[in-house]
């Protein structure tokens, strides 16, 4: 089944690692992204966070974002959805 969460990140990013472990240990389902070798992805990632190049960019089933949120507000938005 095809989450609904996307987030477009790289495997090395720090704030990326450690949004996956938060998705991890609430067993949510997610998209990962990896936008190092997708110019498509990375364009799409740039746009939504409204020209701002930061990592990760979490977009949620309601259209809302986050972007490099902390172990904390990812765990309280996650549990909230």
């Amino acid at each position: 089944m095809m989450s609904n969460i996307k987030m477009y990140g790289t495997s090395t990013c720090k704030d990326c690692i450690i949004a996956k472990q938060v998705f991890q240990e609430l067993g949510t389902d997610y998209e990962f992204i990896n936008i190092e070798d997708d110019s498509e992805a990375t364009r799409i990632a740039i746009e939504l966070n409204k020209g701002v190049r930061k990592i990760p960019v979490i977009q949620f089933e309601d259209g809302s974002l986050m972007v490099e949120p902390s172990y904390q507000q990812l765990k309280t938005k996650i549990s909230s959805e």
